[in-house]
């Protein structure tokens, strides 16, 4: 009570309290637990604030930088987190397969989310203009390191600052939007129409030229002249898809 109604401190930081001193009885003191009962407070549940479809083109919109607008469509339109966005590869992005291979997910499993079209014309955009390598975002002082997930949060307060957004929201806020906006539209499972992203993602400028050479070479190479453009993925196979990562969930 002292350190919630005079201190002011938040639920979080007493429970830290909580633990040390839990540690400190039990295993410094060597008291038994029955002689030591400390009540943590409960951590009070906030529901988060959801950007708009009308938000995020705003937020979009308003980034130029073709790195840090390539960030944060992918974290939206790929329905990631910072982490995993910040640790992806350029051989991750399959445009084969249309999809993106996420390895360091927040679970002990690969993830292969549905890569939109107008994903993959943005970050083909971007692959030209940088041609980064090995990393798809890497750090601004190393290119063999990795964007830190620092900058990636900071880049998405100067976006919301730029687009005029007030909501208390950060770059998780995009995962959150894109779950919403999913559910929103009808579709609780990836589909033709879902998995391409919300409509704000039209592209903004032409795909590779033919016979531009891409690390990876299946990943963020165009088609070559006269190959034929891949065919859209039907609905069955958004079903067999889904019914795949179901059962590696479970397994």
């Amino acid at each position: 009570m002292h350190l919630l109604q005079e201190r002011k401190l938040a639920h979080s930081s007493c429970n830290i309290v909580c633990s040390g001193l839990q540690f400190f009885y039990r295993v410094t003191l060597k008291r038994r637990e029955a002689e030591f009962c400390l009540p943590r407070p409960k951590v009070p549940s906030r529901l988060p604030e959801i950007l708009s479809r009308e938000e995020i083109a705003a937020l979009i919109d308003k980034t130029a930088n073709l790195k840090h607008r390539a960030v944060l469509m992918t974290t939206y339109a790929g329905g990631l987190r910072v982490s995993e966005v910040c640790q992806l590869k350029v051989t991750d992005i399959d445009s084969q397969r249309m999809t993106i291979r996420v390895e360091q997910a927040k679970a002990p499993r690969i993830v292969t989310p549905v890569l939109s079209p107008r994903l993959l014309t943005e970050l083909r955009r971007y692959w030209l203009a940088n041609r980064p390598e090995p990393w798809l975002f890497p750090g601004a002082r190393a290119a063999a390191e990795s964007m830190a997930v620092q900058t990636a949060q900071r880049i998405f307060r100067v976006a919301k600052d730029r687009a005029g957004i007030t909501k208390d929201c950060g770059i998780h806020g995009l995962r959150h939007a894109f779950a919403t906006h999913l559910l929103g539209s009808g579709r609780g499972r990836a589909s033709d129409s879902a998995a391409a992203g919300p409509r704000q993602f039209e592209h903004h400028g032409p795909l590779l030229p033919s016979g531009a050479a891409a690390p990876g070479g299946r990943c963020l190479a165009a088609r070559s002249a006269g190959a034929p453009r891949t065919p859209r993925v039907s609905s069955a196979r958004w079903a067999r898809i889904r019914t795949a990562r179901m059962r590696q969930r479970a397994g």
